[in-house]
């Protein structure tokens, strides 16, 4: 999860900077939603305390990718758009990084079977 928060984290760095062109800009947005497809499995469930932190970067990597590629049709509301997602993004690898390395939860509901 650190690497894909990582991932995230550096994406939405790039994008704010806007210093090596588009090109550039594009990967850091294909680096956005990597990231966060590659935390999906270690966000907590819906009824966990906690969830806000995924849902932030779910939230900012929708944004971020309405508002990259719009500023190169228009640069003041995709700017804006891009800036806006790009820091929910950090704001939410700042509150969902792990000091160690998570495991991802169980797709089997919370039962464990008894050998």
């Amino acid at each position: 999860m650190q690497v894909a928060l990582s991932l995230a984290a550096a994406g939405a760095v790039v994008i704010l900077l806007r210093l090596f062109g588009t090109a550039i800009s594009l990967a850091g947005l294909a680096g956005i939603i990597a990231g966060t497809v590659l935390s999906a499995p270690y966000a907590p469930e819906r009824s966990e305390p906690g969830r806000g932190w995924w849902t932030m970067l779910s939230i900012g990597a929708a944004i971020t990718l309405v508002g990259a590629p719009l500023t190169l049709v228009a640069k003041t509301p995709g700017g804006l758009l891009a800036v806006l997602g790009c820091v929910l993004v950090a704001i939410a690898v700042a509150l969902g990084f792990p000091l160690a390395e998570p495991k991802p939860r169980s797709r089997e509901g919370g039962r464990r079977r008894r050998s």
